[in-house]
């Protein structure tokens, strides 16, 4: 037997139907008051992927420290799509010091991190009136021992698997998202 039925076709949205700001609308808005911490990555193409993140859920911001890569780096562009010239921030030499300096600015700095003494990231309780600074380690190293001494508190996100981390890009993404939500709801 034949089924007669049409399927009502799902299709893609188009540039115009997407409605997306303008970068100057975009510097307008209210942001998140999250920033991103990006302690020493080795990767242009993570710390375009940051910005393109960060720009999906209108952060406050990136502080990007130490050896990580500052536009307009060929790859922090090739994979942030044009984030730089929306998203602010700010250049560090150490994460120390950016670390100190969103302290003094009444931010709750969380490293996500795998360490002894966390909270999962299911756990975490955002706060609608705190701002709030994320801070992603290295991809090798993690975020360094210093840096841990100074935050308010880890965040480490539950895996299953055989391997014992994400990538940085992916775990910005999920840690964003849960405080984003959060935020919103």
């Amino acid at each position: 037997m034949r089924f007669n039925y049409i399927k009502k076709m799902n299709r893609k949205l188009s540039m115009l139907e997407l409605n997306r700001l303008t970068p100057e609308e975009y510097k307008a808005q209210s942001k998140t008051p999250i920033i991103l911490v990006l302690d020493n990555i080795r990767s242009a193409l993570n710390v375009g992927s940051a910005f393109r993140t960060a720009d999906s859920f209108a952060l406050a911001g990136i502080y990007l420290c130490g050896i990580s890569a500052t536009p307009p780096h060929r790859e922090i562009l090739k994979t942030a799509i044009g984030a730089t010239e929306s998203v602010d921030w700010q250049y560090f030499d150490t994460t120390t010091e950016a670390v100190q300096q969103l302290k003094k600015d009444d931010f709750k700095v969380f490293a996500i991190e795998q360490v002894t003494k966390k909270t999962w990231l299911q756990d975490v309780k955002v706060k609608s009136d705190e701002k709030y600074a994320l801070v992603f380690g290295n991809e090798v190293k993690g975020v360094s021992n210093e840096v841990l001494t100074l935050v308010d508190d880890c965040i480490e996100i539950p895996q299953f698997g055989t391997k014992h981390s994400l990538n940085i890009s992916v775990s910005a993404g999920i840690v964003i998202w849960e405080f984003f939500r959060q935020f919103q709801y």
